[in-house]
């Protein structure tokens, strides 16, 4: 998952608001979304060439149980190692377990050198959660708002004023800075239009040379990745995912799959209701 953008509590009728982008090989062996038999009521794709012998996934919400998370990877090519866990393990172990967030999250920074490089989000749908343990920033709870985060250890959210910023020094990437604006103006004017949602996910602007990321990359791999949409005939988007969570427990998840140069081909929507009437154990 390259690109996660969300509104978290930011209107009267919806909990939650995700709307994400995976970017992988197109070799990797990837399951689209669906329920699984493994963890009842979860929805989630499935990664299957990650190492080890627990399933895992990028991106995941567990109605029954109220939990949602996601994960990027932190792109650091010279620390990439084969020895630690996968990073869609992680997911699972959160998705499938009963450990409110703030104490996975900070348990999970307890370790950080079990895993590559990650931007991790998870949730209970009474708080929301983030850490990334290529960050020197302890774990934090996000606030309600619009934020974003990528392959980097940081995420952006929107501020009154309009512009996206970091809790740190680190600039914001253009994807993230312009996906939180447009998300933000999507759910200003319809919130629960999922083609809108879509579409500031398919947007395929590439960032100008000086505010490109300098990530290991060759520099046009680095700027066909700067765009929200990454058209690339070896590594690009594979999928797009928008999830709405309704204050009154309706929800919406929708998943659109796409092959080389970003040929649409499939799209799957799951429907259903989540009780938001207790808080979590």
């Amino acid at each position: 998952m390259c690109l996660v953008l969300l509104g978290w509590r930011t209107h009267p009728e919806y909990r939650l608001i995700v709307a994400a982008n995976r970017e992988e090989f197109f070799t990797r062996p990837t399951e689209s979304l669906r329920r699984w038999d493994e963890v009842p009521g979860l929805l989630a794709g499935r990664d299957r060439g990650a190492a080890g012998p627990v399933p895992g996934t990028w991106l995941g919400f567990l109605p029954d149980r109220r939990r949602f998370a996601t994960v990027t990877n932190v792109r650091l090519p010279d620390e990439f190692r084969v020895d630690v866990r996968s990073r869609g393990a992680l997911m699972l172990d959160f998705l499938s377990g009963d450990t409110v967030p703030e104490k996975f999250a900070r348990r999970t920074a307890a370790a950080a050198d079990d895993y590559n490089g990650y931007n991790m989000l998870v949730s209970d749908l009474e708080t929301l959660w983030w850490h990334s343990n290529r960050s020197d920033r302890a774990p934090r709870e996000l606030p309600p708002g619009f934020h974003g985060l990528s392959n980097n250890a940081l995420f952006g959210s929107l501020d009154p004023d309009g512009t996206v910023s970091a809790d740190s020094t680190d600039s914001v990437w253009p994807k993230v800075r312009e996906g939180v604006r447009a998300l933000h103006a999507v759910a200003a004017a319809n919130p629960g239009d999922v083609e809108g949602y879509l579409a500031v996910l398919s947007d395929r602007t590439r960032a100008d040379d000086s505010e490109l990321p300098a990530t290991g990359l060759d520099r046009p791999t680095e700027r066909a990745a700067s765009a929200r949409f990454v058209r690339h005939p070896i590594h690009g988007t594979r999928c797009s995912t928008v999830l709405l969570v309704h204050e009154d427990g309706s929800y919406t998840m929708t998943e659109r799959t796409f092959g080389r140069l970003g040929r649409a081909q499939d799209t799957e929507t799951f429907t259903g209701r989540v009780d938001l009437s207790a808080r979590p154990e």
